[in-house]
Protein backbone atom coordinates (compact mmCIF):
# COMPACT_ATOMS: atom_id res chain seq x y z
CA UNK A 1 0.00 0.00 0.00
CA UNK A 2 1.93 3.20 -1.20
CA UNK A 3 2.04 5.90 1.38
CA UNK A 4 -0.24 9.30 1.46
CA UNK A 5 1.38 12.60 -0.01
CA UNK A 6 1.35 15.83 0.90
CA UNK A 7 0.33 16.16 -2.76
CA UNK A 8 -2.77 13.87 -2.08
CA UNK A 9 -4.02 15.68 1.06
CA UNK A 10 -4.16 18.45 -1.10
CA UNK A 11 -6.17 16.92 -3.49
CA UNK A 12 -8.50 15.61 -1.04
CA UNK A 13 -8.91 18.81 0.60
CA UNK A 14 -9.02 21.01 -2.51
CA UNK A 15 -6.16 23.67 -1.74
CA UNK A 16 -2.45 23.62 -3.03
CA UNK A 17 0.54 21.82 -1.22
CA UNK A 18 1.91 25.04 0.08
CA UNK A 19 -1.51 25.83 1.88
CA UNK A 20 -1.04 22.17 3.67
CA UNK A 21 2.67 22.99 4.41
CA UNK A 22 1.25 26.09 6.27
CA UNK A 23 -1.40 24.19 8.50
CA UNK A 24 0.93 21.73 9.13
CA UNK A 25 3.74 24.06 10.66
CA UNK A 26 0.66 25.79 12.80
CA UNK A 27 0.47 28.97 10.69
CA UNK A 28 -2.10 31.60 11.79
CA UNK A 29 -2.52 32.94 7.97
CA UNK A 30 -5.13 29.91 6.88
CA UNK A 31 -8.39 30.72 7.40
CA UNK A 32 -10.56 28.15 9.69
CA UNK A 33 -12.39 26.65 7.07
CA UNK A 34 -9.51 25.75 4.61
CA UNK A 35 -7.61 24.39 8.01
CA UNK A 36 -10.55 21.97 8.96
CA UNK A 37 -10.91 20.36 5.48
CA UNK A 38 -6.67 20.01 5.32
CA UNK A 39 -6.77 18.24 9.06
CA UNK A 40 -9.75 16.41 7.94
CA UNK A 41 -7.84 15.25 4.72
CA UNK A 42 -5.04 14.19 6.93
CA UNK A 43 -6.84 11.87 9.29
CA UNK A 44 -8.95 10.03 6.63
CA UNK A 45 -5.70 9.50 4.76
CA UNK A 46 -3.37 8.75 7.57
CA UNK A 47 -0.77 11.01 6.37
CA UNK A 48 2.32 11.33 8.09
CA UNK A 49 4.47 14.62 7.40
CA UNK A 50 8.21 13.69 6.72
CA UNK A 51 9.85 15.26 9.49
CA UNK A 52 12.98 14.82 8.25
CA UNK A 53 11.65 17.22 5.21
CA UNK A 54 10.58 19.43 6.95
CA UNK A 55 13.41 20.03 9.19
CA UNK A 56 15.12 20.39 5.98
CA UNK A 57 12.00 23.49 4.78
CA UNK A 58 12.88 24.84 8.53
CA UNK A 59 16.28 25.19 7.77
CA UNK A 60 17.21 23.03 11.23
CA UNK A 61 20.50 20.85 11.62
CA UNK A 62 19.15 17.60 10.18
CA UNK A 63 21.96 15.82 7.74
CA UNK A 64 21.40 16.23 4.03
CA UNK A 65 22.54 12.01 3.69
CA UNK A 66 19.81 11.22 6.08
CA UNK A 67 17.31 12.94 3.60
CA UNK A 68 15.56 10.29 1.21
CA UNK A 69 12.79 12.79 -0.13
CA UNK A 70 15.86 14.93 -1.21
CA UNK A 71 18.32 12.38 -3.02
CA UNK A 72 20.49 11.30 0.09
CA UNK A 73 21.89 8.28 1.83
CA UNK A 74 18.76 5.43 1.93
CA UNK A 75 17.26 5.00 5.53
CA UNK A 76 17.24 1.27 7.34
CA UNK A 77 15.46 1.56 10.54
CA UNK A 78 15.97 -0.86 13.42
CA UNK A 79 14.25 -1.04 16.26
CA UNK A 80 15.84 -2.94 19.26
CA UNK A 81 13.25 -4.58 21.50
CA UNK A 82 15.87 -3.71 24.58
CA UNK A 83 19.17 -1.95 23.80
CA UNK A 84 21.02 -3.96 27.02
CA UNK A 85 20.43 -7.72 25.66
CA UNK A 86 23.90 -8.07 24.07
CA UNK A 87 22.81 -10.69 21.94
CA UNK A 88 21.47 -7.85 19.55
CA UNK A 89 24.98 -6.43 19.32
CA UNK A 90 26.23 -9.75 18.17
CA UNK A 91 23.04 -9.99 15.05
CA UNK A 92 23.78 -6.07 14.48
CA UNK A 93 27.34 -7.45 13.48
CA UNK A 94 26.18 -9.44 10.91
CA UNK A 95 23.25 -7.21 9.55
CA UNK A 96 25.55 -3.71 9.06
CA UNK A 97 28.01 -4.68 6.88
CA UNK A 98 25.32 -6.10 4.32
CA UNK A 99 23.58 -2.89 4.54
CA UNK A 100 26.48 -0.79 4.49
CA UNK A 101 27.73 -2.33 1.27
CA UNK A 102 24.20 -1.70 -0.09
CA UNK A 103 24.57 1.97 0.47
CA UNK A 104 22.06 2.34 3.26
CA UNK A 105 22.81 3.36 6.74
CA UNK A 106 20.98 1.99 10.23
CA UNK A 107 18.98 4.41 12.16
CA UNK A 108 18.55 2.69 15.66
CA UNK A 109 15.93 3.02 18.18
CA UNK A 110 15.18 1.16 21.52
CA UNK A 111 11.29 -0.01 22.00
CA UNK A 112 12.24 -0.24 25.80
CA UNK A 113 12.30 3.47 26.22
CA UNK A 114 9.84 4.49 23.86
CA UNK A 115 7.61 2.35 26.00
CA UNK A 116 8.60 3.47 28.93
CA UNK A 117 8.32 7.26 27.83
CA UNK A 118 4.36 6.46 25.85
CA UNK A 119 6.14 7.00 22.59
CA UNK A 120 5.25 5.49 19.29
CA UNK A 121 7.62 2.79 18.42
CA UNK A 122 7.08 3.40 15.03
CA UNK A 123 5.97 6.30 13.92
CA UNK A 124 9.22 8.25 14.07
CA UNK A 125 10.88 5.69 11.58
CA UNK A 126 7.80 6.68 9.02
CA UNK A 127 8.12 10.26 9.80
CA UNK A 128 11.67 10.34 8.93
CA UNK A 129 11.53 8.52 5.73
CA UNK A 130 13.06 5.27 6.20
CA UNK A 131 13.02 2.78 3.18
CA UNK A 132 12.82 -0.10 5.30
CA UNK A 133 12.63 -1.58 9.21
CA UNK A 134 14.10 -4.56 11.12
CA UNK A 135 12.52 -5.44 14.20
CA UNK A 136 15.16 -7.13 16.54
CA UNK A 137 13.85 -9.13 19.29
CA UNK A 138 10.44 -9.71 20.55
CA UNK A 139 8.04 -6.86 21.08
CA UNK A 140 5.75 -7.51 23.78
CA UNK A 141 2.99 -6.20 21.68
CA UNK A 142 4.01 -7.64 18.28
CA UNK A 143 0.65 -6.06 16.23
CA UNK A 144 2.01 -2.29 16.49
CA UNK A 145 4.21 -4.19 13.58
CA UNK A 146 0.98 -4.26 11.22
CA UNK A 147 0.65 -0.94 9.86
CA UNK A 148 3.95 0.02 9.12
CA UNK A 149 4.03 -3.94 7.34
CA UNK A 150 1.10 -2.37 4.86
CA UNK A 151 3.89 0.42 4.08
CA UNK A 152 7.19 -0.89 4.19
CA UNK A 153 9.34 -3.86 3.84
CA UNK A 154 9.79 -5.27 7.54
CA UNK A 155 11.99 -7.68 8.74
CA UNK A 156 11.61 -9.21 11.87
CA UNK A 157 14.85 -10.92 13.35
CA UNK A 158 15.67 -12.76 16.65
CA UNK A 159 11.93 -13.29 17.15
CA UNK A 160 8.92 -15.64 15.71
CA UNK A 161 6.48 -13.04 15.92
CA UNK A 162 4.30 -11.70 14.17
CA UNK A 163 3.59 -13.59 11.32
CA UNK A 164 2.40 -11.39 8.58
CA UNK A 165 1.88 -11.53 4.49
CA UNK A 166 5.21 -9.97 3.24
CA UNK A 167 7.47 -10.25 6.38
CA UNK A 168 10.34 -11.96 6.73
CA UNK A 169 11.05 -13.84 10.04
CA UNK A 170 14.79 -14.51 10.81
CA UNK A 171 15.69 -16.33 14.07
CA UNK A 172 17.11 -19.67 15.12
CA UNK A 173 16.02 -23.00 15.64
CA UNK A 174 14.52 -22.44 18.90
CA UNK A 175 13.15 -25.74 19.80
CA UNK A 176 15.73 -27.63 18.66
CA UNK A 177 18.10 -25.66 21.11
CA UNK A 178 16.30 -26.05 24.09
CA UNK A 179 16.49 -29.57 23.58
CA UNK A 180 20.40 -29.74 22.92
CA UNK A 181 20.81 -28.39 26.68
CA UNK A 182 18.25 -30.62 27.97
CA UNK A 183 19.63 -33.48 26.63
CA UNK A 184 23.41 -32.54 28.15
CA UNK A 185 21.92 -32.26 31.44
CA UNK A 186 20.03 -35.33 31.40
CA UNK A 187 23.50 -37.22 29.88
CA UNK A 188 25.16 -35.97 33.22
CA UNK A 189 22.52 -37.53 35.24
CA UNK A 190 20.44 -35.06 35.95
CA UNK A 191 16.59 -35.52 36.06
CA UNK A 192 15.46 -32.63 38.68
CA UNK A 193 15.83 -30.35 35.99
CA UNK A 194 13.42 -26.67 36.05
CA UNK A 195 13.28 -24.59 33.49
CA UNK A 196 13.89 -20.50 34.26
CA UNK A 197 10.43 -19.36 31.61
CA UNK A 198 10.01 -16.32 29.39
CA UNK A 199 7.02 -14.51 27.81
CA UNK A 200 7.03 -14.56 23.55
CA UNK A 201 6.96 -17.31 20.73
CA UNK A 202 10.40 -17.47 21.33
CA UNK A 203 10.59 -18.06 24.71
CA UNK A 204 7.33 -20.56 24.27
CA UNK A 205 9.55 -22.77 22.14
CA UNK A 206 12.38 -22.79 24.56
CA UNK A 207 10.08 -23.89 27.21
CA UNK A 208 8.36 -26.42 24.52
CA UNK A 209 12.08 -28.26 23.58
CA UNK A 210 12.12 -28.24 27.21
CA UNK A 211 8.95 -30.00 27.98
CA UNK A 212 9.20 -32.49 25.20
CA UNK A 213 13.16 -33.87 25.70
CA UNK A 214 12.04 -34.81 29.69
CA UNK A 215 8.65 -36.21 28.46
CA UNK A 216 10.52 -38.12 25.86
CA UNK A 217 13.32 -39.45 28.84
CA UNK A 218 10.34 -40.40 31.04
CA UNK A 219 10.88 -37.20 33.38
CA UNK A 220 7.87 -35.26 32.75
CA UNK A 221 6.63 -35.64 36.74
CA UNK A 222 10.42 -34.20 37.87
CA UNK A 223 10.08 -31.16 35.40
CA UNK A 224 9.45 -27.71 36.69
CA UNK A 225 9.20 -24.39 34.57
CA UNK A 226 9.42 -21.14 36.59
CA UNK A 227 7.69 -17.87 34.98
CA UNK A 228 10.24 -15.54 34.17
CA UNK A 229 10.57 -11.71 31.98
CA UNK A 230 14.26 -12.61 30.74
CA UNK A 231 15.58 -9.92 32.24
CA UNK A 232 18.83 -10.92 35.46
CA UNK A 233 16.05 -9.62 38.28
CA UNK A 234 13.73 -12.17 36.50
CA UNK A 235 16.20 -14.80 36.47
CA UNK A 236 17.36 -14.33 39.99
CA UNK A 237 13.82 -14.20 41.42
CA UNK A 238 12.92 -17.55 39.76
CA UNK A 239 16.06 -19.34 40.82
CA UNK A 240 15.57 -18.02 44.28
CA UNK A 241 11.80 -19.45 44.90
CA UNK A 242 13.33 -22.79 43.38
CA UNK A 243 16.60 -23.66 44.94
CA UNK A 244 14.12 -22.99 48.51
CA UNK A 245 12.45 -25.78 47.60
CA UNK A 246 12.95 -28.95 49.94
CA UNK A 247 13.13 -30.72 46.55
CA UNK A 248 15.41 -28.21 44.99
CA UNK A 249 15.87 -29.18 41.47
CA UNK A 250 19.83 -29.99 40.69
CA UNK A 251 20.12 -27.96 37.16
CA UNK A 252 18.63 -24.99 36.17
CA UNK A 253 18.07 -24.03 32.35
CA UNK A 254 17.76 -20.36 31.97
CA UNK A 255 15.58 -19.09 28.89
CA UNK A 256 18.14 -16.66 27.99
CA UNK A 257 21.92 -16.08 29.32
CA UNK A 258 20.87 -12.97 31.14
CA UNK A 259 18.71 -14.32 33.03
CA UNK A 260 21.07 -17.15 33.77
CA UNK A 261 23.48 -14.67 35.81
CA UNK A 262 20.55 -13.74 38.30
CA UNK A 263 20.44 -17.74 38.48
CA UNK A 264 23.91 -17.36 39.06
CA UNK A 265 23.97 -14.97 42.16
CA UNK A 266 20.79 -16.56 43.53
CA UNK A 267 22.56 -19.61 43.92
CA UNK A 268 26.14 -18.35 45.14
CA UNK A 269 23.55 -16.43 48.13
CA UNK A 270 22.12 -19.48 48.78
CA UNK A 271 25.42 -21.05 49.52
CA UNK A 272 25.26 -23.36 46.56
CA UNK A 273 28.17 -24.14 44.35
CA UNK A 274 28.03 -24.32 40.54
CA UNK A 275 28.30 -27.06 39.27
CA UNK A 276 28.85 -28.95 42.36
CA UNK A 277 25.83 -28.55 43.28
CA UNK A 278 23.56 -26.86 40.83
CA UNK A 279 23.85 -26.75 37.41
CA UNK A 280 23.40 -23.82 35.18
CA UNK A 281 22.71 -23.64 31.62
CA UNK A 282 22.30 -20.21 29.56
CA UNK A 283 20.64 -19.57 26.21
CA UNK A 284 21.91 -17.41 23.18
CA UNK A 285 25.87 -17.76 24.28
CA UNK A 286 26.17 -13.80 24.22
CA UNK A 287 29.64 -12.18 25.54
CA UNK A 288 28.40 -12.71 29.05
CA UNK A 289 28.43 -16.45 28.89
CA UNK A 290 31.95 -15.81 27.42
CA UNK A 291 33.38 -13.72 30.20
CA UNK A 292 35.89 -15.99 32.01
CA UNK A 293 34.60 -15.78 35.81
CA UNK A 294 31.10 -16.84 34.01
CA UNK A 295 31.92 -19.16 31.61
CA UNK A 296 28.49 -20.20 31.24
CA UNK A 297 27.32 -23.53 29.36
CA UNK A 298 24.97 -22.28 26.62
CA UNK A 299 23.28 -22.42 23.47
CA UNK A 300 25.04 -20.82 20.38
CA UNK A 301 21.93 -19.29 18.50
CA UNK A 302 24.42 -18.15 15.20
CA UNK A 303 23.08 -14.29 16.21
CA UNK A 304 25.62 -13.05 13.15
CA UNK A 305 24.22 -15.82 11.21
CA UNK A 306 20.76 -14.04 12.07
CA UNK A 307 21.20 -10.45 11.38
CA UNK A 308 23.03 -11.37 7.87
CA UNK A 309 20.28 -13.94 7.15
CA UNK A 310 18.18 -10.50 7.46
CA UNK A 311 20.02 -8.13 5.62
CA UNK A 312 19.49 -10.57 2.50
CA UNK A 313 15.53 -10.52 2.94
CA UNK A 314 15.61 -7.04 3.28
CA UNK A 315 18.07 -6.52 0.45
CA UNK A 316 15.64 -8.71 -1.70
CA UNK A 317 12.52 -6.93 -0.62
CA UNK A 318 13.84 -3.57 -1.66
CA UNK A 319 14.75 -5.20 -5.42
CA UNK A 320 11.59 -5.70 -5.55
CA UNK A 321 12.20 -9.77 -5.08
CA UNK A 322 10.84 -10.72 -1.18
CA UNK A 323 7.74 -12.76 -2.31
CA UNK A 324 5.01 -14.23 0.32
CA UNK A 325 7.12 -13.75 3.42
CA UNK A 326 8.64 -16.44 5.16
CA UNK A 327 10.65 -18.38 8.31
CA UNK A 328 14.20 -18.76 7.72
CA UNK A 329 15.87 -20.56 10.84
CA UNK A 330 19.43 -20.73 11.70
CA UNK A 331 20.70 -23.79 13.41
CA UNK A 332 21.80 -23.69 17.07
CA UNK A 333 24.91 -25.39 18.64
CA UNK A 334 25.58 -26.21 22.17
CA UNK A 335 28.43 -24.80 23.79
CA UNK A 336 29.61 -26.47 27.06
CA UNK A 337 31.82 -24.70 29.51
CA UNK A 338 31.94 -24.53 33.36
CA UNK A 339 28.37 -24.50 34.72
CA UNK A 340 27.45 -27.84 34.40
CA UNK A 341 28.28 -31.37 35.76
CA UNK A 342 26.99 -34.25 37.14
CA UNK A 343 24.56 -34.02 40.06
CA UNK A 344 26.09 -34.20 43.49
CA UNK A 345 23.87 -37.86 43.98
CA UNK A 346 26.07 -38.91 41.02
CA UNK A 347 29.58 -37.21 41.68
CA UNK A 348 28.77 -38.42 45.45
Amino acid sequence: MRAPTIRDVAERAGVSKSLVSLVLRGSGQVRPEKREAVLRAVRELGYRPNAAARSLSEQRTLPHSRLRSSGGTPMIGVLLNDLRNPWYVDLLDGLNPLLHAAGLHMLLADARLNRRGGHDLTGPFLDLGVDGLVVVGTLPDPAVLTAVAERLPVVVAGAREPVLPGVDIVAGDDEQGARLVTEHLIGLGHSRIAHLAGYGAVAELRRRGFEATMREHGLADRAAVEPGDLTEEGGYRAAVRLLSRPQRPTALLAVNDIASVGALSAAGELGLRVPGDVSVTGYDNTSIARLRHVWLTTVDTAPHEVGRRAARCLLDRLDGRGGAGGLHLAAPALRIRGTTAAPPAVTG
